[in-house]
């Protein structure tokens, strides 16, 4: 998940999560920006949560919703 992406690039400096200052082993890539958080748990918290989303909303879609 950090594959190319480094802590300059974050449009964030503190985690979403927690608060807490951005560490470099925990980025992802967010539409085109790299977005970070404080550790690997936060980061697969966030990826997990927009699995979640984009899964309602296709579903949502397929039933003309």
């Amino acid at each position: 998940m950090t594959q190319g992406h480094r802590i300059e690039d974050a449009v964030n400096d503190v985690c979403p999560w927690s608060g807490k200052p951005v560490s470099p082993d925990s980025l992802t890539l967010y539409k085109g920006a790299v977005v970070g958080f404080c550790n690997p748990g936060c980061r697969d918290k966030f990826d997990t949560a927009l699995t979640h989303f984009e899964g309602a909303l296709n579903q949502q879609a397929d039933h003309g919703g």
